[in-house]
């Protein structure tokens, strides 16, 4: 029975990048990407935050080499999946402190931390340390909210605990 919750898992996580990349490109503008922040949110919920940081990350990836994507997608992705886990956990299990994690994880720090990256592979050194902060919160709240109605939605019709009970995942619905 173990082994079958860990291939659940592994086809959740691959389910979840594929979509992912599929619908990353909605409501794209540079340096905003509301759908991966869906994403983010989502697998956080569902498998915690190791494998959302694992799922950012491969979208990331395969965003920056499938699309031309600048590095963004990574440094802007990965601190919000894994915050968003730690936070709805730390929480115990209440999906507005998830989406929070995603907005402080992916807005400030993730923003912050492009900056130097943005600076150094494409010289763009007139940019300020806050310059991405405003677009990155900007798609985390427009995704976070996204995401926030739709896990309310899982949950009110019992899927959320279902698929976590599924998944192994702790439950903290009543």
């Amino acid at each position: 029975m173990q082994r079958n919750a860990h291939l659940f898992k592994l086809i959740v996580l691959s389910m979840l990048v594929a979509l992912g990349v599929v619908i990353s490109p909605i409501l794209r503008i540079e340096g905003m990407c509301p759908m991966a922040h869906f994403i983010n949110i989502t697998c956080a919920v569902l498998l915690g935050p190791w494998y959302a940081l694992l799922c950012a990350t491969t979208i990331g990836v395969l965003r920056m080499l499938l699309m031309g994507i600048p590095p963004l997608a990574l440094t802007g992705a990965v601190f919000g999946a894994v915050l968003s886990g730690l936070l709805y956990r730390a929480s115990g299990g209440k999906l507005i402190y998830a989406v929070l994690g995603e907005v402080i994880g992916t807005g400030l720090i993730g923003a912050i931390v492009s900056y130097p990256v943005m600076a150094l592979l494409y010289g763009k050194t007139e940019l300020t340390w806050m310059f991405y902060v405003p677009l990155f919160i900007s798609g985390t709240l427009i995704g976070g909210t996204i995401a926030y109605f739709f896990l309310i939605a899982m949950r009110k019709n019992g899927m959320l605990k279902t698929m976590q009970q599924k998944l192994g995942a702790k439950i903290y619905d009543k």
